[in-house]
């Protein structure tokens, strides 16, 4: 197989493309560059994961909502929302649950330790420079957590050489008001950035009315500032820092009231959630040798959640703190062989008004992985040891290979496992914990086909099979481990049309319980999306079609004590954007999404046999403006 340039400048210079100063700012604008899939910088052609990656300039194209908004387009993943923008929000990928997705900011682990998930909700868009969606497990790189999927996001960064300046405001229906200032900078051995935003919305109401309290608009703050510093000191060593701080308030309902511990019954509710998102990335990187690159990353982030009850007294807290640092190596041997060895370590610190029995854990690891690039052939084969302070040892691997067929088509079949750890709710909640629970292991294969079709025609499809063993699953009364089994196929058609550029994507999914044969709960088995885009001069149009089939979710009854199965139905929303480039400096732009007021959901609340369904966005209008001058 013969190297691109991308490939071969990786394979024979790594530091100076891996998160150097001038060229990293770089490869995080090129839509054909990924560094999640190895944690170095790679073409996209060259990787054997199925990687999905949104610029900068795809996140201006494409007006999301937010970035659930942004997932929702990528092939194989689900998003569940409970109630629109700022609502609680779980990520499914090629059908595993959100706490089986990894999650980082700028290379560091972030999410919590008592529910599992990260807080995506809470990501300012215009605090993101860049998203990589990594499809399938990824052992040997990641181990721990990586079970259905990698999710990367990475902070805003420089917009070029020189000063720029960035100020933006935005107006809509529902009381939506979001503003936001930036300033840039930098030349070829240093660059920063620096961005502030402030959104808020009044809202409206997230569920039909089962109090008199539960009526109510459901309003959303969120405040961010994000700050990114790179610098090269010679051409042997970089290094550079990254924060990220969101913090701010959500309101949402809770239909089947507060338990009133005194009189045993349920009572009105007015409840809402203070949040801080935060996270400090630092790194240093050496060009020790011609061959060997070594690189040293230190992490820290901060998930803290405080719920309030506008009609009661007092607070529950439930505040993650996690430590992690890696040390990532290198070494070229020649053009068709490289070898990536490094050492992982994470600490977890919970403190929460729960008492739980455990509130830390550490896990360490170490990995070696093997890449060859050949004429006719490539192979990836790696190897991790996970030692964790709760669930002892664990080793896991991955092996690819990867053929073309001809000059425009490649097959890659590919195996990995992984494994997860239960959260400290799985295992000390008060109500349904259960200490004995078991890590969860998955074994998963995959076939991919790449075919360049046509010179604006590109596709790719993916048949994935993945088995989980002890995969920890709520049955009504405790948290139990079950036996899950996961079918699936994606495909993902990019082409021109008559001048517009589209990515049409498709998903089949059938997650079950191999023990039942239920299907999992959230999941749709069939999701389709389409984007449209149109660039006429100075104006820009697009258009974006999501369909969903039907779904079921689970609804605990107390007076049987058991989860009832609620079915949810599927549904089709159709959103429209443009945008005119006025000047150089000003451009606006106007998002109509859901056009025809759809309204849907994708998750059931309820009790004592009620089920309430959490509404997502209507019709929504907002209308931008940005302004980037030259300073």
């Amino acid at each position: 197989m013969k190297l691109s340039r991308l490939a071969l400048a990786v394979a024979l210079l790594p530091a100076s493309t891996l998160y150097a100063a001038d060229k990293t700012e770089d490869a995080l604008k090129l839509s054909e560059t990924v560094i999640t899939a190895n944690r170095v910088v790679e073409d996209r052609n060259d990787s054997t994961a199925a990687v999905t990656v949104f610029t900068r300039a795809d996140i201006d194209r494409l007006q999301p909502v937010n970035v659930a908004d942004l997932l929702g387009r990528v092939p194989g993943v689900q998003i569940q929302q409970s109630g629109g923008r700022g609502s609680t929000t779980g990520v499914f990928i090629r059908g595993t649950k959100t706490a089986q997705t990894l999650v980082l900011i700028d290379g560091a682990r972030v999410g919590s330790a008592s529910s599992g998930g990260a807080s995506l909700q809470h990501l300012n868009l215009e605090q993101i420079e860049r998203v990589e969606v990594l499809r399938g497990s990824r052992s040997a790189v990641y181990g721990a957590d990586a079970i259905g999927g990698v999710i990367q996001i990475f902070t805003r960064r420089s917009a070029g050489e020189g000063l720029q300046g960035r100020v933006r405001v935005a107006a809509g229906n529902k009381g939506v008001f979001e503003r936001s200032v930036g300033l840039s900078g930098g030349n070829q051995d240093t660059r920063f950035n620096l961005s502030a935003s402030l959104d808020e919305m009044t809202g409206f109401d997230r569920t039909q009315k089962s109090y008199d309290s539960d009526s109510d608009h459901d309003a959303y703050r969120n405040k961010a500032i994000s700050f990114s510093l790179s610098h090269a000191f010679n051409e042997q060593f970089s290094a550079g820092v990254s924060v990220l701080d969101q913090r701010g308030k959500t309101e949402y309902d809770n239909p089947a009231g507060r338990y009133d511990a005194s009189t045993y019954i349920s009572v009105p509710a007015q409840p809402y959630d203070k949040y801080i998102i935060s996270s400090v990335s630092v790194f240093a990187e050496l060009q020790a040798t011609e061959q060997w690159a070594s690189r040293l990353e230190l992490g820290h982030s901060e998930d803290k959640g405080s719920s309030f009850d506008k009609l009661f007294a007092g607070q529950d807290d439930f505040n993650t703190y996690r430590e992690s640092a890696a040390w990532l190596n290198t070494l070229t041997i020649n053009e068709q062989h490289t070898v990536s060895a490094g050492f992982d370590y994470s600490k977890d610190k919970l403190r929460s008004t729960t008492a739980y029995d455990k509130d830390s854990r550490w896990n360490q690891a170490a990995f070696l992985q093997h890449r060859f690039n050949g004429e006719y052939f490539g192979t990836e084969i790696g190897l991790r040891h996970d030692k964790n302070q709760q669930f002892g040892s664990e080793n896991t691997w991955n092996a690819a290979v990867n053929v073309p067929v001809g000059q425009a088509n490649e097959l890659v079949l590919s195996y990995a496992e992984g494994f997860r750890a239960p959260t400290f709710n799985d295992l000390y909640w008060p109500l349904y914990g259960n200490s004995n629970l078991k890590a969860e292991k998955s074994k998963s294969y995959e076939l991919q086909w790449r075919s360049q079709l046509a010179d604006t025609v590109r596709l790719e499809t993916s048949v994935y099979q993945t088995k989980i063993r002890d995969q920890i699953q709520y049955q009504g009364k405790a948290t139990e481990n079950v036996q899950a089994r996961i079918n699936g196929f994606e495909a993902s058609l990019q082409h021109e049309v008559f001048g517009a550029q589209g990515a049409l994507n498709l998903s089949l999914v059938d997650a079950r319980d191999r023990q039942t044969g239920k299907t999992s709960p959230r999941i749709a088995k069939r999701t389709l999306s389409y984007d449209l885009d149109k660039q006429l001069g100075a104006f820009a149009v697009g258009t974006t079609w999501k369909l969903a089939s039907n779904s079921v979710d689970g609804v605990y009854n107390s007076v049987t004590y058991q989860t009832e199965r609620k079915n949810i139905a599927g549904f089709g929303t159709l959103d429209l954007r443009g945008s005119w480039q006025a000047t150089q400096d000003l451009g606006i732009d106007l998002r109509l999404a859901n056009i025809f007021d759809k309204g849907y959901s994708r998750a059931l609340y309820g009790y004592e046999g009620e089920s309430y369904a959490y509404r997502e966005d209507r019709f929504t209008v907002l209308l931008g403006m940005t302004w980037t001058p030259n300073l």
